[in-house]
């Protein structure tokens, strides 16, 4: 299958092509940020410019698109609402409407961060309340790819893993600063159900097997608090949990306001027969790619 991965040098998008790359054809869309010799092909493209979007999908020639580019730092979406509306909003939903008119199938990536987090377990059909410009320019982009392309599967996912830079994923934050023997803070407050990237990108593609479409969250069927999260890490790493300080979110200052119960149920994803990865499954398979030197390998594709 080819695939196009937009956002091929994010957190999600590089990872996924580089755990899809041996089965498939991979063709990642890059913008600021350049891969040395990745084991994939790449295309450089500004994805705002609305002149080349056409000829993205000329020149790859995908089976499959799997938008994962977005604005995606929450505090930098509220200091430039315009530049988020644009990226976040707009670009998904002139893409949706290429793919539908030219047959591609696509995987559009939104966000857990939707809600505002004071029920928890949301389901697909509860109404939204984002909290954020982020929140709400992704699903505002949502609403559009809905409308432009109802066959495309629209995922809801909060994950986490090795990126380019070391320094993207709330487990990279923890890692490094227990490693270092630092003092961090962990949220009691703040609950959530990450899944391990490599294990959401195995998720998503059985959704795509299934030929699934419309809306799904997409998120581990376990919960727990970013505190909680934190002393798992040092636990499996054998670092000293100690050094994580239980902290509300209220304490500490914040651009962006955070949803604090973030948890969403799965029924509708088991009802197709997928279960995505529990805790437990998914910090070990962080834990095994740490020791086969995944971390490296990735920060040496930024040269």
């Amino acid at each position: 299958m080819r695939i196009l991965v937009t956002g091929a040098s994010g957190l999600l998008g590089l990872n996924l092509c580089l755990h899809l790359a041996e089965g498939h054809q991979i063709i990642g869309a890059l913008h600021s940020q350049k891969l040395v010799e990745p084991p994939f092909q790449t295309i450089e493209i500004d994805l705002t410019k609305d002149r080349l979007l056409e000829s993205l999908i000329k020149k790859s020639r995908p089976d499959l698109m799997i938008h994962c580019a977005a604005m995606a730092n929450v505090d930098a979406c509220e200091s430039h609402p315009e530049e988020a509306q644009r990226i976040n909003t707009e670009i998904p939903g002139s893409l949706a409407a290429l793919c539908k008119k030219t047959g591609i199938r696509l995987v559009h990536i939104s966000t857990d961060a939707v809600f505002d987090g004071k029920m928890g377990d949301y389901a697909e059909e509860d109404s939204p309340n984002p909290l954020s410009v982020y929140a709400r320019t992704k699903l505002d982009g949502e609403c559009l790819v809905s409308a432009e392309y109802p066959e495309a599967i629209i995922a809801r996912v909060n994950f986490y893993g090795f990126s380019l830079s070391g320094k993207r994923s709330l487990s990279e934050f923890f890692l490094n600063n227990l490693t270092a023997g630092n003092p961090v803070n962990g949220f009691v407050d703040v609950m959530f159900c990450p899944l391990y990237v490599i294990d959401l990108v195995d998720t998503l593609m059985a959704m795509v097997h299934k030929e699934l479409h419309g809306l799904y969250h997409v998120v581990s069927p376990e919960a727990l608090s970013k505190y909680a999260f934190g002393i798992n890490i040092a636990e499996k790493f054998g670092l000293d949990k100690s050094l994580i300080q239980p902290k509300s979110v209220s304490e500490v200052g914040l651009l962006a306001a955070r949803s604090p119960r973030l948890t969403l149920n799965i029924d509708k994803l088991k009802a197709a027969e997928i279960v995505p990865s529990g805790q437990a499954e998914c910090l070990a398979h962080f834990h095994s790619h740490y020791l086969e030197n995944l971390p490296e390998k990735i920060q040496e594709l930024a040269g």
